[in-house]
């Protein structure tokens, strides 16, 4: 508790009980009893107080660095687009690997068709 041990306490009530006198110490202990009570209530509402202050400054932080973050993204969006656009509008896109050419498409379809074997319905379909 306060640094008393069991013998220092005794000698405390010992005193008390002279001064005080034994019809008004029941009362004077329930008194004391409320006060340390309420004293540890007091101190366990500041130390959740406190907490909550801490917690609310860490959140505040939080927020604070996702709003800058969020700033950021939104200032680099627009210049990542911007070449993309400019290379399209300037016709400087060299990548053709995947546009098939229309004079080679007609040949190899109508070679496709030579080459391919009959399924019953095309048989179907050249008889009638």
């Amino acid at each position: 508790m306060f640094g008393l041990g069991m013998p220092e306490i005794l000698l405390i009530l010992a005193i008390a009980l002279i001064v005080i006198g034994p019809q008004k110490l029941p009362e004077l202990a329930k008194t004391l009893g409320r006060a340390m009570g309420e004293f540890k209530r007091s101190a366990q509402d500041l130390k959740r107080s406190i907490d909550m202050d801490t917690t609310l400054q860490d959140v505040k932080s939080s927020t604070t660095d996702l709003k800058d973050v969020i700033k950021d993204s939104k200032r680099e969006k627009p210049s990542r687009k911007k070449p993309d656009t400019t290379d399209a509008a300037q016709g400087t896109d060299t990548d053709t690997s995947e546009v098939p050419d229309p004079a080679t498409d007609a040949d190899t379809s109508s070679s496709s068709k030579n080459t391919k074997d009959d399924t019953p319905a095309d048989k179907k379909n050249s008889n009638g």
